[in-house]
């Protein structure tokens, strides 16, 4: 950025300068030596020359800050992808987890409910037996 407005000033002082040079050679009188008229002519050309001077090394820089932004942005964007990749990864391994631990704990909880209510069968068809049972016989 800093560079940018560097070049900006100074091709703005250029301007200021060959306007200015303009002026001052409007003011001068008619009877100047051709030497005087072929000094403003080239200082109009060095201007010209400098200003293109400014602007390659404008679109130059120009080139280089897009340059790096894209491999800038391009490295971030791998680096999204990877940790996405890593994320999804990992959820998937807690997600598996998960299902396996709450498998096995309905797979427990299940057998004793299971094996709690066949007890509970045995006892209450062994309390029917019991009350089912001839009497003995009285004496």
């Amino acid at each position: 950025m800093r560079k940018w407005i560097g070049i900006l000033a100074g091709a703005g002082l250029l301007a200021v300068s060959v306007a200015a040079a303009g002026a001052w050679g409007a003011g001068v009188p008619q009877n100047t030596t051709p030497q005087q008229d072929s000094s403003a002519k080239q200082d109009i050309k060095d201007a010209g020359k400098d200003t293109k001077t400014a602007a390659k090394k404008t679109g130059t820089a120009t080139k280089k800050t897009a340059k790096t932004a894209g491999a800038d942005t391009k490295r971030g964007t791998e680096t999204a992808a990877t940790d996405t990749k890593k994320g999804a990864k990992t959820a998937a391994t807690d997600t598996k987890n998960g299902a396996k631990t709450a498998g096995s704990d309905t797979k427990k909880t299940t057998k004793k409910v299971v094996n709690k209510s066949a007890e509970k069968t045995d006892e209450g068809a062994a309390k029917v037996e019991k009350k089912t049972e001839p009497n003995p016989p009285q004496r």
